[in-house]
């Protein structure tokens, strides 16, 4: 009899499952295929990779404007793709020695919910206090004719060539990073989404400006456009969203609640069933695998008697295109929508003197969004490299629910990109 059963192996799943052995729980997790799950293999690590090597190899052309002269620079595909392996298999190793250290059993195979309280895999049966159902997602496959032609978020880590030219079926921001590597090593690329705008669920402002980027520097963007047929190109990527893995998990006889996007849950985990937990992509709230780590965390926690819960509004996003685009709380439109008086605050990133030395050219902004009575920070929406790297502190702040005045007090180190948000959080207290 386990104290829990993890169902997959992504960051959700074993963090969760790591979690639970480090409090000296017996903790069983089930994965039918490899450790790390989609974000390790087919994912975010894959695709943070390629992305690095694409951004060095534009650098290296734009050297010369920092003083560097180089000769012939030349993209080599397949010594990529096998960087990229030899990453995600050094990152595997790390997932598998986490889970030896925190005593967690490994069981290789497909589960099914036989009970409650049970779980089958291969024909045989195991009991645990609790199962995290933790089975992520899969590519979406739209109704389009020629679809299963094309390849997906998960087959094209595969491809070991430059295409000459990429057609690209979906704006959101699995689209828009593939749109951004396919374009920095040289292809022609066209991105078809049928939204009047990209990255959508993005603040407004910051989407317009990464349209207005991404155009000039070449690619081609066709919005509002319902796509009923593949398009004509070298190579066709379905970059239209993500599905969560349901499929074979027995939940319906069980009778865990499930909705269009996904199991439903609490935010603490909890699912319609005592004892039944879920986290991650296949619960549809937030398909983040840092959401994903800390929704199994969360769940870990109550189901042992730790009172906990995840707050969505601090959860911030990333998006790796060329510029980066980091987000966290509530969107301008969402504050329009709710009625919510808020104060505004937008800077250049160009304030931040570490910007101009790193990025030559280069253009972005950091938004603040703040509650108009109390000043209580609401939401940071910043465009440009770098963001990912401080939109962290913003998301503290929003967790926390601090306030600009308190914001202000905080000491940002000289010269940083993270200036550009201090500056920013200065506007709002200047008003």
């Amino acid at each position: 009899m386990y104290d829990l059963i993890v169902i997959g192996a992504g960051p959700g799943g074993y963090e969760a499952a790591a979690h639970a052995g480090r409090m000296g729980k017996k903790v069983a997790l089930i994965e039918k295929e490899r450790l790390g799950g989609t974000c390790l293999h087919a994912g975010c690590i894959p695709a943070k990779t390629l992305l690095r090597s694409s951004r060095l190899f534009r650098e290296c052309r734009e050297a010369a404007c920092y003083g560097v002269r180089l000769g012939s620079v030349e993209f080599d595909m397949p010594a990529v793709v096998e960087r990229k392996n030899r990453v995600v298999g050094a990152l595997a190793k790390g997932v598998e020695g986490l889970l030896k250290r925190a005593g967690v059993e490994v069981i290789p195979g497909s589960a099914r919910l036989a009970a409650r309280n049970a779980v089958e895999v291969g024909g045989e049966r195991h009991e645990a206090a609790n199962i995290l159902i933790a089975t992520g997602s899969r590519p979406a496959v739209p109704p389009i004719s020629g679809i299963d032609t094309a390849l997906d978020s998960n087959t094209v880590f595969a491809l070991d060539r430059i295409p000459a030219s990429v057609a690209i079926i979906g704006g959101g921001y699995i689209g828009l990073e593939f749109a951004c590597f396919f374009h920095e090593i040289g292809s022609q690329v066209r991105v078809y989404e049928m939204l009047p705008q990209i990255a959508s669920g993005c603040d407004g402002e910051i989407s317009s400006r990464l349209l207005q980027i991404l155009k000039r520097a070449g690619i081609e963007f066709h919005l509002g456009a319902k796509v009923e047929s593949v398009p004509a190109a070298d190579c066709v990527l379905n970059a239209t969203g993500r599905a969560p893995v349901l499929e074979s998990l027995g939940l319906e006889d069980a009778g865990v609640a499930v909705s269009r996007k996904g199991i439903r849950t609490s935010d603490t985990g909890k699912t319609n069933i005592p004892g039944v937990w879920a986290c991650g992509d296949v619960t549809g709230r937030r398909m983040l695998a840092h959401a994903a780590t800390r929704e199994g965390i969360v769940a870990v926690n109550n189901m042992f008697g730790r009172r906990d819960r995840i707050r969505y509004a601090a959860v911030p996003s990333v998006i790796y295109t060329h510029p980066e685009v980091a987000s966290v709380g509530r969107t301008e439109e969402e504050l329009k929508a709710g009625a919510i008086e808020y104060s505004k605050s937008v800077v250049p990133m160009s304030v931040a003197g570490r910007f101009l030395v790193e990025h030559e050219g280069a253009t972005g902004m950091v938004k603040v969004l703040a509650g108009a009575k109390y000043g209580e920070i609401l939401g940071v929406h910043a465009i440009g490299d770098g963001a990912s790297e401080f939109i962290v502190a913003a998301a503290a702040m929003i967790e926390t629910e601090m306030c600009v005045e308190q914001a202000s007090e905080i000491v940002f180190p000289h010269p940083t990109v993270s200036e550009a948000l201090k500056e920013a959080i200065a506007g709002i207290g200047r008003r």
